[in-house]
């Protein structure tokens, strides 16, 4: 663990892992912070659990159609330009949430966060795939999945604690010129091509993958998608995910509203509660990373190394999952929750290094293919859990829908292959996989 530290957070490639890591931290309170303020602007609009259910995916509708996209600009175009683009759009998102007046100007300005936030992970990815070496591919995913996680334990107390101060618009407000700031030094920082930067050391080229894109730069080609292997390749990954992501949205969207409602707390308690439970996300995260590496590096076995944390994932998850169906007690639930959320976030680090695994020069749209899972999940889980509440008045039958589909997930496991790499349609690419 000390070895990992040091060659992750030192230099200038812990800067930049830095940025990416904060990147993921940023984004994600500006997605979790409308389910934080939701029990307020439902209120405030006079909007019922379906329409709220709508408000708060309208952010998945744009967020899984651009998840491929982004990730093919981010290979087409580099990460740099990319990320900067996508970071003033899920910024000016966020500011213009706290001017909406009503139900569709809240829905318009969380599809341009989801059109922003769409495809960041992919070309983050991306990046990765030149920064990180390949040993600690899991670790980095894991960890920045935690930064990610740590956003989600953060916000609700946070945006609690600002709304007596400037409403809960001047928390989006303030949230949006944070992400401005971002973008900020991310371009001036950031360079595609670690060669490029001006504070990188030999030692740390050394330690680096092959450039992705050496020999397409040299010979000047463009490099062309093989879309039919990607999708076949990550098909059974992206299902994998589907499934995390389900269960992830249904925390990210409705848990401040479930221990509101269905035990009658105050909000501020609900934000205690929601931010203790995204701790134990925080430890997943990273601790799956590690799992998977470590295992890869005792046995030598890739398949196995990450399949087996994402069924260990999965199985956790849905053994204390269960406990919210039988449990009144709302400690005793939220203690649940986190341990079943410890559990499924296990799962990230393994199934976001595959990409990198199987197709590093195309990571970006490889890891877009993953990423639309959970941009659907988001669409799909919140409205979900709104309508069954509707219907039946129950907030535990939800977590029934998302037991089951893990339980799919676990089964598609047994399909990823990242032992496997895309064979590359040509020599040029064939030389530059192999080197990466």
């Amino acid at each position: 663990m000390t070895t990992i530290k040091a060659k992750m957070f030192s230099g200038a490639t812990g800067s930049v892992f830095l940025l990416l890591c904060a990147m993921y931290f940023i984004e994600y309170v500006d997605r979790v912070n409308l389910s934080v303020a939701a029990p307020l602007i439902k209120t405030e609009f006079g909007l019922s659990n379906t329409q709220l259910g709508f408000a708060l995916a309208a952010f998945g509708y744009c967020y899984a159609i651009f998840q491929i996209v982004g990730g093919y600009l981010g290979d087409r175009f580099g990460p740099r330009n990319t990320l900067a683009i996508q970071g003033l759009l899920w910024a000016a998102g966020t500011l213009l949430t706290g001017f909406a007046g009503g139900l569709t100007t809240l829905i318009l300005a969380r599809l341009m966060v989801g059109t922003g936030e769409g495809g960041t992970i992919p070309v983050a990815t991306r990046a990765m795939s030149n920064w990180v070496p390949r040993v600690r591919r899991g670790f980095a995913q894991g960890f920045t999945h935690s930064a990610s996680r740590t956003a989600a334990a953060v916000t609700p107390p946070l945006v609690v604690f600002m709304i007596p101060f400037v409403g809960w618009r001047g928390t989006f407000i303030v949230l949006g010129l944070v992400s401005l700031a971002w973008v900020v030094v991310w371009y001036s920082y950031f360079r595609d091509d670690p060669k490029d930067h001006p504070k990188i050391t030999e030692q740390e080229l050394a330690a680096l993958p092959t450039y992705a894109d050496a020999a397409r730069h040299q010979s000047g080609e463009r490099k062309t998608v093989p879309w039919g292997q990607l999708f076949l390749r990550m098909l059974p990954v992206t299902m994998v995910f589907f499934a995390h992501a389900w269960a992830l949205w249904m925390y990210l969207s409705w848990l401040p509203t479930f221990f509101v409602e269905h035990f009658h707390i105050s909000l501020q308690s609900s934000a205690l509660f929601t931010g203790g439970v995204f701790v134990a996300a925080v430890i997943g995260n990273t601790a799956g990373g590690m799992l998977t590496d470590w295992l890869y590096a005792k046995t030598g076995n890739l398949n196995s190394s990450r399949r087996n944390v994402v069924i260990l994932a999965f199985t956790g998850s849905i053994v204390f999952m269960s406990c919210v169906i039988f449990v009144q007690d709302q400690t005793i639930v939220a203690l649940s929750l986190a341990t079943a959320l410890f559990f499924l976030e296990l799962c990230c680090g393994p199934v976001f290094a595959t990409p990198l695994d199987v197709a590093p020069a195309y990571a970006g749209v490889a890891t877009g293919f993953v990423s639309t899972a959970a941009g659907l999940a988001a669409v799909v889980s919140p409205i979900t859990f709104g309508y069954i509440i509707d219907v039946t008045g129950s907030y535990t039958l939800p977590f029934v829908a998302s037991i089951a589909i893990l339980v799919m997930g676990i089964v598609m496991s047994f399909w990823m292959r990242p032992d496997k790499p895309l064979e590359m349609p040509g020599p040029k690419e064939e030389h530059t996989w192999k080197a990466a």
